[in-house]
C-alpha cells in the first residue's frame, strides 16, 4: 500500500477533492455535495477553524478532518442543545472543539488514518474537550471514537433532512492513545 502523509490542509483550495472523498465514504449524491460545499466553505470562515488531510505521495487526497471551537449560535449546536440539555450534558457545548467532518476513502480505511487525523487535529486545540456527531449505529467510526475516549452524550438525535438519527459524543482532551 502506498505511503500516506497527514498534514495541514488548505481545505478551501481542495474542497472538491475533500467532498469527493466524503461522497464515496458517506454515500453522497451530487445535490448533497453541492449543498455541503457551501457549508464547508462557510465553516472555514469561523475563527479557529482548522483542517488536516491525508495525502498520498502522488498528491491524492484520501482523507480529511476539519473542526473549530464550538459556538452555541451555530446551527449544529442549536439542533443538539435540547437533546444534551435533557441529559444534563449541554455544558459540553461550551469551551469545546467540534469535529465537523472526518472521512477516509474506503480503500484507505483501517490503516489508522482516521485516528491520526482526529488526534492530530484535537492535539492542537486549546479547548479542554471535543464533541462530534456520528450516525447512531454500531460502526467502525463509532468504535474508533469510543476507543479515543468519546462517550455518548445523547442518542437518537434528529437533524433536519437527515435520514438516520445521530449520536452526539464528547471526550476530554487530549484523546486516549
Amino acid at each position: 500500500m502506498e505511503d500516506v502523509a497527514v498534514a495541514p490542509l488548505d481545505l478551501a483550495a481542495r474542497i472538491d477533492d475533500a467532498l469527493a472523498v466524503q461522497a464515496v465514504a458517506f454515500g453522497l449524491d451530487d445535490e448533497e455535495i453541492r449543498v455541503r460545499r457551501h457549508i464547508v466553505l462557510r465553516h472555514l470562515e469561523s475563527p479557529g477553524a482548522r483542517a488536516l488531510g491525508a495525502t498520498t505521495s502522488e498528491g491524492r487526497l484520501v482523507g480529511f478532518v476539519y473542526g473549530m471551537p464550538n459556538d452555541r449560535s451555530h446551527w449544529w449546536s442549536t439542533v443538539v442543545e435540547p437533546y444534551l440539555r435533557r441529559r444534563e450534558a449541554d455544558g459540553w457545548l461550551d469551551d469545546s472543539f467540534v469535529i465537523t467532518e472526518l472521512h477516509v476513502h474506503p480503500r484507505y480505511q483501517r490503516r489508522g488514518l482516521g485516528r491520526a487525523l482526529i488526534t492530530r487535529l484535537t492535539d492542537e486545540a486549546s479547548q479542554p474537550r471535543s464533541i462530534l456527531s456520528a450516525i447512531d449505529t454500531d460502526s467502525p467510526a463509532r468504535d474508533l471514537y469510543h476507543a479515543l475516549g468519546y462517550r455518548d452524550l445523547a442518542r437518537r438525535v434528529l437533524f433536519p433532512s437527515a435520514p438516520r438519527p445521530y449520536a452526539v459524543m464528547g471526550a476530554p482532551l487530549p484523546l486516549v492513545r
